[in-house]
């Protein structure tokens, strides 16, 4: 891959779409065709691929008999050819609403034309008559035109709602049309195309606004793109339609999987245009998973076969042309300040819940913990504190232990007994220093002789020796060892084999990647589920450096760092989250990687996020430490294939062998590795 493919958004599975709507005026084609070609070349500057302009919008929709009227309907015809003639020089297939005469009645139709021809027709399936809409008085149903063709400006056409749009060179672009009220019956001509191969559905609208109607809209869309997982482009009529009985907002919106892409305002002074990038990989990716889909579509073989494809050749500009499309820097974390709060409302609870199922089902086994001080071990805390509440037991059943090592921080130590006292959980300290010496002595460790030799053995006989002391004291007094591990340092190995902090009896944030932690505190303490003097403790624990504390401070008395290790968890976790969730290629990770991560000041950040813990990566930086990840990741299966049980918590997944990650632990990372090289490392 050269660097100008790197930069381009078609060069990692995505294509541009707009969803446009044009002031029209009132039976002038001539006029409306101007509008529909100044705004597809506008389309074609910015790199569009699919243009889709409102329902009748060569006509104007509101223009009731005069559709069945000569001069109109030849009006229309010459319109259009003015539309073919430009689109010669233009690169998006546009897609332009017209009534056309086709069998002794006139259709209500979606015109798709590119390079100069028209590709096909697709006519209104289900025509409305009813309360405001009087469209049976002008138009045929176009529903039983599947197979047909058309005669249109001197050439047979493809016609009917069973046409799907194909691109020869931008792969997974496969574009079907459907008009209005198609998307408002319960088996839409768009579902049936989805299940045929269709990942672009487009819908021509004239839709009258009334109130409250655009959020119907809105739902529609929404639902139609999750449950076909496909990208929906929708764009209704606006500025200029008769306001005789009828007013018009021209609403334009993309979603994708359920997820808005982008809209314009309401009732626009003038033609708007919705731009988003779509990801196809993404829509084949969650249909490759989603094995439902294609059982779905053997169910309907019978409709589904009978689609017709027309290809075409988009030619899609090279190099860089910007992404247009919002990257999450945290994608396991919202940035919107509503969304955030319910997600950690529940995740809190999904956690607490799967606590209590699990105590609930044992018996009443007390709770043992090692507490550190740090992120994770705290929110294991405040579950099980909370878990006990809502179980109507006392919090000292919780048997909360620090285990200081041989770099534990006085300062760190003091928060995890402020932290327990405050919480009024059972809380002791036991000093591993003396058995650990004596078990790096028995070992021949250098440790032993009193050479400061810090390695991998030095640092595992502590993790090793706090696990056996829980274990051991679970055993002594009736409990279980609740794990404290997350997400991200199970993707990364990040954790000691066996006797060590990989193990426990039951593993509370397993599901949770370190990203979403903080969040869950700060949630915790902006909520009041617990005291002030407990907050107080759990924001200066937010404020730490991430460390595992196993290695003593140098001489220069810096800490040991996680991050420094294994890289930025901002950064691993994005890895992570297109990695499981999504299957995306590594190179396609580092090119949306840059884009949410390359400016500090561009695009949003989570409600609350510190400003001086504001970072940016350059490729470099992102290239480097996804290096790191997949070698990790691949190197640590073994690990994950033996955790034990705990919750699913994140949409974006979990690695339990259980749940959503199934991995032999002898796999290579080659394949992954060979593709990051195609990253350019500037």
């Amino acid at each position: 891959m050269s660097i100008s493919e790197f930069w381009s958004v078609y060069s990692h599975g995505f294509a541009r779409v707009a969803a446009v709507t044009v002031p029209v005026r009132v039976a002038d084609p001539a006029a409306n065709a101007a509008h529909v070609v100044e705004q597809a070349r506008a389309c074609h500057d910015e790199g569009v691929a699919v243009a889709v302009f409102p329902e009748l919008c060569l006509s104007g929709y509101a223009i009731d008999d005069l559709f069945l009227q000569d001069p109109l309907l030849e009006a229309v015809q010459d319109a259009l050819a003015d539309v073919v003639d430009a689109s010669a020089e233009l690169r998006p297939v546009l897609i332009v609403g017209a009534p056309l005469e086709a069998g002794g009645r006139v259709l209500n139709c979606a015109v798709v034309v590119q390079g100069g021809r028209i590709l096909g027709v697709a006519p209104k399936s289900y025509v409305p008559t009813y309360r405001e809409l009087y469209e049976r008085r002008w138009f045929a149903p176009g529903d039983d035109r599947r197979g047909a063709t058309l005669r249109l400006l001197g050439e047979d056409v493809p016609f009917g709602p069973d046409l799907i749009f194909e691109a020869s060179d931008v792969a997974g672009l496969r574009l079907h049309v459907e008009v209005c009220e198609d998307m408002w019956v319960p088996v839409p001509p768009s579902a049936e195309a989805a299940l045929a191969g269709a990942t672009v559905l487009a819908n021509l609208s004239g839709s009258p606004i009334t109130v409250a109607r655009a959020e119907d809209r809105r739902l529609l869309v929404r639902s139609a793109s999750a449950r076909c997982l496909a990208a929906y482009v929708y764009a209704a009529a606006g500025q200029g339609e008769s306001s005789t009985d009828l007013s018009w907002d021209g609403q334009t919106m993309v979603y994708e999987c359920g997820d808005l892409l982008g809209e314009t305002e309401r009732f626009p002074d003038g033609p708007r245009r919705t731009v988003v990038d779509v990801d196809l990989d993404r829509l084949r990716q969650e249909r490759l998973r989603q094995g439902t889909f294609d059982d779905n579509r053997r169910t309907l073989a019978a409709r589904t076969a009978e689609f017709r494809t027309v290809r075409f050749e988009l030619r899609p500009p090279a190099g860089d042309v910007g992404l247009r499309r919002k990257v999450d820097r945290f994608p396991f974390v919202p940035d919107d300040p509503e969304r955030l709060a319910l997600d950690c409302y529940e995740a809190y609870n999904i956690q607490v819940s799967g606590l209590e199922q699990r105590l609930t089902s044992i018996g009443t086994p007390k709770v043992v913990i090692g507490v550190s001080g740090g992120l994770d071990s705290t929110h294991a805390l405040i579950v099980a504190a909370k878990a006990m509440d809502r179980l109507g037991r006392p919090r000292s059943d919780i048997l909360a232990y620090t285990l200081p090592g041989f770099a534990t921080g006085t300062e760190t130590k003091d928060r995890a007994w402020r932290l327990g006292r405050s919480l009024g959980v059972s809380f002791e300290e036991i000093d591993i220093r003396p058995a650990a010496t004596q078990m790096l002595t028995d070992l021949g460790h250098p440790y032993g002789r009193g050479e400061k030799v810090y390695d991998v053995t030095f640092e595992n006989v502590q993790a090793g020796l706090r696990t056996d002391y829980l274990f051991r004291l679970a055993n002594h007094l009736g409990g279980i060892v609740l794990g404290t591990g997350d997400l991200s340092e199970l993707a990364l190995g990040w954790a000691t084999y066996g006797v060590g902090d990989q193990m426990s009896h039951y593993v509370i944030n397993s599901g949770v990647p370190k990203t979403l932690i903080q969040h869950l505190i700060r949630w915790v303490i902006a909520s009041s589920q617990f005291s002030d003097e407990t907050n107080m403790v759990l924001d200066e624990i937010l404020d730490q450096e991430i460390s595992p504390e196993l290695v003593p401070a140098g001489d220069d008395g810096v800490l040991q760092s996680t991050q420094a290790k294994i890289g930025p968890y901002e950064l691993q976790d994005f890895t992570l989250f297109w990695t499981l969730r999504h299957g995306l290629r590594p190179s396609k990770i580092a090119f949306l990687q840059w884009h949410a991560w390359h400016s500090a000041a561009l695009g949003e950040w989570p409600p609350g996020f510190p400003h001086d813990e504001r970072s940016e990566y350059d490729l470099a930086t992102i290239r480097s430490w996804m290096s790191l990840f997949f070698r990790r990741f691949f190197a640590n299966q073994f690990k994950r294939s033996a955790i034990p049980n705990g919750p699913k918590v994140a949409a974006g997944g979990t690695l339990s062998p259980r749940g959503d990650w199934r991995m032999p632990s002898d796999a290579s990372a080659a394949a992954w590795l060979a593709d990051l090289e195609r990253v350019p490392e500037a």
